[in-house]
């Protein structure tokens, strides 16, 4: 199946999101070749973002809340990576990680919390 993106962002107008976001767009933003996005709930918040990072106007933005199973159903169909920076993971993580597994989207997280990961691998 064709996704859109190769990496999608989720939680991208949080402080670590916003340097990841950072990150990736001095990497590859000028050079191109990674199909990316930034994903999160508020529209202008990621607008914001995508501004202050320098990315062109093009960069998608991703709406969709970690409460709303359906939009992250659409989320992970659409990239091959999900980097979710949507914590706490003990309360957000598990649906999380187990509608992006679902479709076969591989997901990565910034979890330092070790005792839900333990928790976690062998279910996802």
């Amino acid at each position: 199946m064709e996704r859109s993106f190769d990496l999608i962002v989720f939680g991208a107008t949080g402080f670590t999101g916003h340097l990841v976001a950072e990150y990736l767009q001095a990497t590859y933003g000028a050079a191109g070749g990674l199909r990316w996005a930034l994903a999160g709930r508020d529209a202008a918040k990621l607008a914001t973002v995508r501004d202050a990072i320098g990315a062109r106007a093009t960069l998608h933005l991703v709406m969709a809340d970690s409460s709303d199973a359906a939009a992250l159903a659409a989320l992970a169909a659409r990239t091959c990576v999900i980097l979710t920076i949507v914590g706490p993971y003990q309360i957000h993580g598990e649906a999380l990680g187990a509608r992006f597994a679902q479709p076969g989207t591989d997901y990565v997280d910034l979890c330092g919390e070790p005792a839900w990961m333990a928790k976690m691998i062998p279910r996802l």
